[in-house]
Order: C-alpha cells, then structure tokens, then sequence
C-alpha cells in the first residue's frame, strides 16, 4: 500500500503582536485672555456710542441733545450695575483718593443737572405766560421772558464751568497697576465720567448760547469759531426776540408764526427736560451704588 504524502507549506512564524507603546500627549498650557464682564462689555459698547455721538458733526438740535441724553442714561444704568460687581469694592476700597473723587464727581453731576431742572421748569412758567400774552398782544409781559432768557443764559454758563472743571482733575488717569479685572472697571468708570462731561457740557452751553441776547450770541459765536465748531447752539430754541416787542404791530398771520415758534419751542424744551429728569436719576443711583460698594 503506497502512503499518500501531503505537502505541507510552512511559513515563517509573524512576530507575536507587541503591544503598541502609550503615546505621549505633551499638554500644552495656554493662558487664555480673561474674559470680561458681560456687564463691562455691554458698558464698552454704550461708551463706543457716546463716542460716536460726541464725535459727530450733526449741528446741535432738540434730537440730537436727546439722543446723547439717552445714550448716556444707558451707560449709568450699565454703571450702576457694574457697580454691584465684587471687583467694584476691591477697586474703591483699595484706592480711597478715587472713591472720594468718583462720589464728589457724581454730587457735582448731579446737582447740576438738579439746578438745571429747576431752570427748565421756570423757562417752562414764563413761556406759557409769554404765549397768553402774544395772543393778547400785552407787550408788557415779553420784559419777564426776556429777563428769564438772560437768567437761563448765565446759569447754563456757570453749570457749564463747573462741569469743564470736573474734567481738568481726572484721578482715573494715573499709572494703575491694579489687576486685569479690577483694572477694567476703573477704564469703564473713568469712560462713563468723561461721556457725562461731554454730553453735559453739551447740553448746558447750548442752552447757555441758544438764550444769550443776539449780540451776546453772535460774539460767543465768534469766539468759539476760533476754537470749536460753529454752530453750538441748539437750533430751536432760537427766538427771535426782536418780533415780540411788535406785538401790537404785527398782522394776524405774523402773530400766529410767533405762537408756532413759542409752541415749538416749548415742545423742545420738554423733550430735552425728559431726557435730563432720566440722566438726574441714573446719577443719583449710580453714586448711591457707589456709597453701597464702600460699605464693608
């Protein structure tokens, strides 16, 4: 019986599967930007716009002061809030000269605009009382509103000369070398009080120009054209004060032009009064806030 032989094919053994060796994760530390507040961000972005309007080129008028007004109370409401931040007491209570100067800022703001109030509302009894008279055509009563255009014209010059010298003294200028957050807020804080300033003075030598006496204008027109812009006055409150001494003189249609510029500029008034009376209260409670981040 013949054997059947099978061929057998014989490889070479593979090498037995080595366990792969761990790769090696080098970690990488990076140090990423602290992130900022989302209440110090939004702050940031209400300052850009106060920038924008103060940089504008758009001559003064009723909206626009309003517009700066509301802008600005945005950025006190944001203020008072950031305020409230635990960094806003380790900031105030480690830097006293600024905490003193950030509250005699905000009492000089607003009493400002307190005085301004008051002014607004005495404008506001006279020009009723101005308009009973055009319809009577009693020039008698026009030396009272004339007299009361030269009393808001002096006291806007001197609210305005306050309000420039909170600007000369800005403590929040000085080398810091607080920590990053800490430091953030001190530039917010430091922004809010230089937009207040410029809306400010804005809003009280426009008044300040709008009802000084022709001639008076006219040369503050010239004086500020050497070093400012020209027209700085607020359009509206423009009156021609010449034309109401011609009451009696004056056709039908010439006096109801007169009650129309009177109502407009009433209407103005008001407008820019809202605005002020919201600015008033935001500066009230954002240095109340600031009162509250220097109590232990």
């Amino acid at each position: 019986m013949v054997g059947v032989f099978r061929r057998s094919l014989s490889f070479p053994n593979k090498n037995p599967a080595r366990p792969k060796p761990p790769m090696t994760h080098h970690t990488r530390s990076v140090s990423l930007p602290t992130r900022s507040h989302p209440l110090l961000s939004n702050l940031r972005d209400q300052l850009s716009d106060l920038d924008a309007w103060s940089s504008s080129s758009t001559a003064r008028s009723s909206a626009r002061l309003a517009e700066g007004l509301s802008c600005l109370r945005n950025a006190l409401d944001s203020l008072d809030d950031a305020l409230r931040l635990p960094q806003a007491q380790n900031l105030l209570c480690g830097r006293p000269r600024l905490a003193e100067k950030l509250l005699e800022d905000f009492l000089r703001f607003a009493d400002a605009y307190g005085i301004f109030q008051s002014a607004v509302l005495a404008l506001k009894e006279v020009q009723t009382a101005v308009q009973v008279a055009i319809r009577k055509r009693d020039e008698s009563t026009i030396a009272s509103y004339v007299k009361a255009r030269k009393r808001i014209h002096k006291e806007m010059r001197d609210l305005t000369s306050t309000i420039r010298c909170v600007a000369k003294c800005d403590i929040l200028r000085e080398p810091d070398h607080s920590p990053a957050p800490d430091a953030e807020l001190a530039d917010a804080i430091s922004g809010v009080v230089r937009a207040t300033t410029s809306v400010s003075v804005a809003l009280f030598d426009g008044f300040a120009l709008s009802f000084a006496a022709r001639r008076s204008a006219w040369s503050g027109r010239l004086r500020l054209s050497k070093k400012a812009k020209v027209d700085e006055w607020i359009e509206e409150l423009q009156c021609t004060e010449e034309r109401l001494w011609s009451l009696r003189k004056m056709k039908d249609a010439e006096v109801r032009e007169v009650l129309n510029k009177m109502e407009d500029l009433e209407g103005c008034v008001e407008c820019i009064e809202s605005g002020s009376e919201r600015v008033f209260r935001s500066l009230i409670s954002a240095r109340v806030s600031l009162l509250n981040a220097l109590t232990p």
